[in-house]
């Protein structure tokens, strides 16, 4: 039996990448593509489905919603999923506190996957990250480099603070207290036990992460580059099959690959 996936922000990079997913994964439909109202993409038939902003209509039957666009919209999306008991999968970045808390409270009642990153190959980083933190805590600066395109409109990208976080959590620091997002002047000697993000935007870079730990005497790199979108659409139907039957709660990437 195929899951039945519904698409948000199908016009987008993303929504095109997880369209063409959808349609040659053996074990998916597409049940439904949705897009503002606004879009010129509105009333276009895809894969025998005509685009809607209906989320409601959208919903009615739908096994799973795939969802990379911008945070209000996905407030809205979660808000339908919960009141249609609808698994969701959430790809997308740059939420607040507040935005996450309110993912976090939504999960109570749907099973929700949220992860900065659905690339399989960069959640195994995030793991080798927590592994190689543990070993390089003490005489290791950790920095984390990030590129992505000129249109990404959040910076540090949502991998890059998993990163970050990964390495807050096996060294025990407080990611929000040791974090230096730029460096400007006269910035003084470096804190060993800060963790500093230097962010890339230009061009068409899909997303590149390197993880740096740079000791006296050497330097351990740890680095995915990827070269499509196509990794993040396969992950996050990944991520939906995996949802099938499971019960609500916040889910990630790492719960998907049994990474934990």
């Amino acid at each position: 039996m195929k899951i039945r996936v519904a698409i948000a922000g199908v016009s987008g990079r993303m929504g095109q990448v997880l369209l063409d997913a959808v349609a040659s994964d053996s074990g998916c439909v597409l049940h439904a593509a949705l897009d503002r109202a606004a879009s010129p993409m509105m009333g276009q038939v895809v894969a025998g489905v005509a685009i809607s902003s209906d989320l409601a209509a959208a919903l009615e039957q739908a096994q799973v919603l795939i969802d990379f666009t911008r945070p209000e919209a996905t407030f809205r999306h979660l808000d339908a999923c919960e009141a249609a008991q609808v698994p969701l999968v959430i790809g997308t970045t740059g939420f607040d506190a507040a935005g996450q808390a309110r993912i976090a409270a939504a999960s109570q009642s749907i099973p929700l996957v949220f992860a900065p990153n659905m690339s399989v190959g960069v959640n195994l980083l995030m793991k080798l990250a927590e592994l190689a933190a543990q070993v390089l805590d003490d005489g290791y600066d950790i920095e984390i480099i990030e590129a992505h395109h000129r249109h990404k409109v959040d910076a540090p990208s949502g991998t890059a603070l998993g990163l970050g976080q990964a390495v807050a959590r096996a060294t025990g620091r407080d990611l929000a207290q040791c974090a230096v997002y730029g460096r400007e002047g006269v910035s003084g000697e470096r804190d060993p036990k800060t963790i500093g993000f230097a962010t890339v935007r230009g061009g068409d870079i899909v997303g590149d992460h390197t993880l740096l730990f740079a000791g006296t005497g050497e330097r351990v790199e740890l680095t995915h580059k990827a070269g499509s979108r196509a990794t993040f659409a396969t992950g996050a139907l990944r991520a939906a099959k995996w949802l099938q039957g499971r019960a609500p709660g916040l889910y990630d990437m790492r719960d998907v690959l049994n990474l934990k």
